[in-house]
């Protein structure tokens, strides 16, 4: 899938704004008004008896009360009246109020009686009540110590005894509030000291154990080195002790032109640790023609010579190539101590069981690896295929059309079954397929595809059939779902139940009859290709940008969706999802499997994110690349993510690391025509070859490049 933004015109990933909920209309009822505490230095004891006489005295007062606070409502402002004056025809108000009234009506507000500012006067009477009511609403609200105060200025009579008992209870109750509140603060320093105890107790035996396991890997590390180095001095013991045989030296003319033709044909299909991707034969057949002096045979194995420059290439590059490594280790220690600290944690909390099942199976084999750990080993894979590339190279190119047209978005791109071939698809209305051999091996500035059928809308997704391989999924703009058979160049099945657009669709690998697909219209459907309507049907809240077939099951699919989640179904039981995966903060573009356990997302909140959904967890979070609002491509293929970014660059995550392992920039032709800012570009798809450090990449601009991971 693939869209644009700004002056390139492509589609946006949709997205949902959340409503926040109605405020209620009903309000909650006023706590009633307590009645007012009264200071007395020795309060009276009430019986229980009278308690429920008293309640009601105090109950009917306050009801007398409110009724008489409504008597002293001004009409107009209903509040307290405030400066009272009296009209002639009898009802009181707030002089501002009354006045300003009077402005622009000649009437009573109360009565509607003809009424002019020459018949208001001052009501005195109310204003001393007023006054009145105040003090005696402040009295009744006042707190005791408020009372006392107020009580002392107003200067009420009070003895000096009176005063010195005073003094004496209030110095006793500041020395038990002092009290209290120092041993409130002891008591929280106590449990702050404690918890901060437990919790460095805790990191402790933590960095304790991750010592311990140091220390073991450390140990098994150098053991596994003198494992080595003894295989090493007993390989050359034996062939010094062949040197020493007159029939074995008889023979060496055969073997050293046997091992001179192996060494050549690898040489030629792997060249500095990379993939060479067709044309291996033809190359092992020029290699063998050369006349190429056969090296001697050395003590040490390990290295060979190269067939093609007689160069050792193994001693000029491998220092290079370990400082390099060493680097990037360096480079990403964070992470990588991350990676080791989590994965050698897991294993020793579950991996017992695994350690003596491996443990036996290695016995069996007769191999001396046995004093790794899982854990150590697990890393150790990590490690390797981590530091062992740093960038992305370019194997080719190819450009088709006009460049600088938006039309050339390319909004999918997928290999075939075996990898043969790739197809691509866009807001061109085409279905393009290419020859991957011919793309990667005939340099030529313009490649044609092999094969192009038109389609009568714009194209979001494609999917390719791992069981057939002629046949190909799409879903396009109009909703439609079509499945085509490259070979006849016709559509075989046409489904157009979605109401909008379709974004994505996907062919399962163990049911090769059916697909599912996601559309704006909230709606996922399950067709299966013997019938034209489709087989189940999933109604949700917000738009589906993505959908995927778990690879393992043809029951449990994913879908991306525009409410920033990940919804895990079972289709025998569609009612409600296996899991709802929560992380992300904005819409969820893509899914991708890595494995039958483990789900890729990419959202337009910038990230990446790795799920476990067998266990229901979040695994780690890739962050790097940018994406805010397009649809930028997600690929997965082993221990590797790869996505593209709105900067115009492909980024490729390790799964177990959090930072990019590498990365390339498309770089922008040169616009003549002066239309579109080359820098508003982006990717727009990306493909991992299965099993390759080979990706294909497009962008917007219709580029298309061939990206191998290189050292």
């Amino acid at each position: 899938m693939g869209g644009g933004g700004g002056s390139i015109g492509g589609a946006i990933v949709p997205s949902v704004k959340s409503g926040l909920p109605a405020p209620s209309s009903e309000l909650p009822a006023p706590a009633p008004i307590p009645p007012p505490p009264v200071y007395q230095l020795h309060p009276p004891q009430v019986p229980a008896s009278d308690r429920a006489v008293v309640e009601a005295e105090v109950r009917e007062d306050d009801r007398e009360a409110a009724e008489t606070d409504k008597d002293l409502l001004c009409p107009i402002c209903m509040q307290i009246i405030k400066d009272a004056f009296l009209t002639s025809c009898g009802h009181s108000f707030c002089y501002l109020c009354i006045v300003t009234h009077l402005q622009n009506k000649s009437d009573c507000p109360s009565c509607a009686s003809y009424l002019t500012t020459n018949q208001i006067f001052p009501n005195f009477l109310l204003n001393k009540l007023l006054i009145k009511a105040s003090a005696h609403h402040i009295a009744k609200h006042a707190s005791p110590t408020e009372q006392l105060r107020q009580a002392l200025q107003q200067g009420c009579d009070v003895s000096v005894k009176e005063v010195d008992i005073l003094l004496v209870l209030l110095a006793e109750k500041k020395r038990k509030m002092e009290q209290e509140e120092a041993e409130t603060n002891l008591q929280i320093m106590r449990e702050f000291l404690h918890c901060l105890r437990k919790q460095k107790l805790e990191e402790l035996n933590e960095i304790q154990n991750d010592l311990q396991y140091i220390k073991e890997d450390i140990n098994a590390v150098e053991r596994q080195r003198v494992e080595l180095y003894r295989a090493r001095e007993r390989y050359s013991v034996k062939l010094r002790m062949l040197s020493d045989d007159p029939n074995v030296r008889s023979s060496w003319p055969s073997l050293i032109d046997k091992r001179n033709s192996s060494n050549m044909s690898i040489g030629n299909s792997v060249r500095g640790g990379q993939f060479w991707v067709g044309g291996g034969a033809s190359q092992s057949r020029a290699a063998a023609a050369a006349n190429v002096e056969a090296p001697p045979i050395t003590s040490q194995p390990l290295q060979r010579k190269d067939a093609c420059s007689g160069a050792d290439s193994q001693n000029t590059t491998q220092p290079g190539v370990a400082v390099a490594r060493k680097r990037r280790v360096h480079a990403q220690f964070n992470d990588l101590q991350e990676c080791y600290l989590h994965k050698r944690r897991y294993w020793a909390k579950h991996g017992q069981k695994q350690e003596e099942k491996d443990s036996n199976h290695v016995q069996r084999e007769g191999y001396h690896h046995h004093h790794h750990h899982p854990g150590l080993k697990d890393f150790q894979s990590v490690l390797s295929s981590f530091t062992r590339y740093s960038r992305l190279r370019v194997v080719a190119e190819l450009r088709h059309g006009d460049l600088f047209h938006s039309a050339n978005i390319v909004s999918s791109i997928e290999f075939d079954r075996d990898d043969e071939f790739f197809a691509t698809a866009g807001v061109s209305r085409r279905i393009k397929v290419f020859d991957f051999a011919s793309v990667v091996n005939e340099q030529e500035d313009i490649q044609c595809p092999i094969v192009e059928m038109p389609t009568r809308s714009k194209l979001s997704c494609l999917s390719w059939n791992k069981y057939t391989k002629s046949h190909i999924a799409s879903s396009d703009y109009e909703g439609i779902v079509t499945v085509w058979d490259v070979n006849t160049r016709q559509s075989i099945m046409e489904y157009e139940e979605h109401e909008k657009r379709a974004w994505s669709v996907d062919f399962s690998r163990t049911d090769p009859t059916m697909l599912v697909s996601g559309s704006d219209d909230c709606k996922v459907k399950i067709w299966c290709t013997k019938q034209e309507a489709s087989a189940l049907n999933i109604d949700m809240k917000a738009n589906i940008c993505s959908v995927k077939y778990n690879p393992g099951s043809s029951f449990h699919i994913a879908v991306g969706s525009a409410d920033h989640h990940i919804h895990y179904y079972d289709l025998r039981n569609i009612s409600q999802p296996l899991h709802v995966f929560s992380g992300h903060r904005k819409a969820v573009s893509y899914v991708k499997f890595v494995s039958n356990t483990e789900l890729a997302s990419a959202s337009t909140d910038n990230t990446l994110r790795l799920w476990d959904v067998k266990q229901n967890i979040p695994l780690r979070t890739f962050r790097g690349h940018t994406n805010e609002k397009n649809f930028v491509g997600l690929t997965v293929s082993n221990d590797y993510i790869a996505c593209g970014s709105e900067t115009n660059e492909v980024f490729v995550y390790h799964k177990d690391i959090s930072r990019p392992a590498a990365w390339h920039r498309f770089s922008s032709e040169t616009n003549e025509g002066g239309g579109d800012d080359p820098g508003s570009y982006f990717i727009s798809a990306v493909c991992w070859k299965t099993d390759s450090p080979t990706m294909l990449t497009a962008n917007s601009q219709g580029t298309i490049k061939v990206l191998v991971l290189a050292a």
